[in-house]
């Protein structure tokens, strides 16, 4: 699981959430779930998480999200363009969620290839009308990849309560 010390600053952010308005789903690869266990953690997160996709392989990303076929063989699972759909097949799915991120890559060891090594993670972050992609390629081991895409998940899902708010 997560370390205490993330763990710790859930219920601030869930409240941040709930004043915005926020209704959240997840689609999730490589963090395999990580980001929804962590958003419900704290007691009370069931009126701002809607629920999550843990979608690992490519024909779950298709069956449970409905991500093109054809998006995942010509630009591949970890992407730009797979974690928008990504991010925008969780909305859809999940019709009493205003917020959806998608996190996507490779944790490694073994996965890389020449253009998207071990560490690379794409995110997308989507409402009814936008959807917001971004990339980070993290250092460390699987474990370490892995809990900073939660982290960077969980900013950007704070960033967009704050445009939301602001609405």
């Amino acid at each position: 699981m997560l370390p205490d010390t993330f763990l710790a600053h859930m219920p601030d952010a869930l409240a941040r959430f709930r004043s915005a308005g926020c209704r959240i789903v997840t689609a999730e690869s490589c963090t395999g779930g990580l980001l929804a266990a962590a958003l419900t953690e704290a007691a009370g997160s069931s009126d701002v998480v809607a629920g999550g996709f843990v979608t690992y392989s490519n024909s779950m990303k298709t069956h449970a999200l409905g991500v093109p076929a054809k998006l995942l063989e010509q630009y591949g699972a970890v992407s730009r363009e797979v974690a928008a759909a990504m991010a925008q097949g969780a909305l859809a799915h999940a019709p009493d969620a205003n917020l959806s991120v998608a996190i996507t890559g490779i944790a490694g060891p073994g996965g890389a290839t020449r253009d998207k090594p071990v560490g690379l993670v794409w995110f997308a972050v989507a409402t009814s009308g936008t959807v917001d992609m971004v990339s980070h390629i993290f250092s460390g081991e699987r474990w370490d990849v892995r809990t900073q895409a939660v982290r960077t998940a969980l900013a950007l899902l704070l960033d967009h309560a704050g445009r939301l708010a602001a609405e």
